[in-house]
């Protein structure tokens, strides 16, 4: 068995609006399409940037992360996007209003790095 590559990343948030603001106004998806799904009580909101994928559930119902702002749990810890300035991004964010934490160095590879978070407590990274 080989897998090619990562198809899509899907993600749970609870307002539309702020995922939609997020990951299309401040980050730069571009909108692929969107389904509504009154019988699961959803809409998704798939997004691209590049070869990255993302399905967006926004399910206004779904529970919070049990672990925010902490991304210590089973499963997905988090994203990690690849940058060409990890400082340029965190000015960039700056402007746009995302909070995130400060420049840092990963402990292995020693390259620069910061986590950020999404509306729904999803947490993020830029990595060079």
């Amino acid at each position: 068995m080989q897998f090619e590559n990562i198809h899509h990343i899907a993600l749970i948030g609870h307002n539309y609006q702020q995922m939609y603001d997020f990951y299309v106004n401040k980050l730069g998806f571009r909108v692929i399409s969107q389904h509504n799904r009154p019988a699961k009580g959803d809409t998704i909101l798939n997004v691209q940037q590049g070869a990255l994928t993302l399905e967006i559930f926004i399910k206004p119902s779904a529970p919070a992360r049990p672990s925010l702002p902490q991304p210590e749990t089973q499963g997905l810890r988090h994203l990690a996007f690849k940058v060409a300035s990890v400082t340029t991004t965190l000015h960039q964010f700056d402007r746009l209003g995302i909070p995130h934490e400060p420049l840092r160095y990963d402990d292995f590879t020693h390259q620069p790095m910061a986590f950020f978070f999404d509306p729904s407590g999803q947490p993020l990274e830029i990595h060079e």
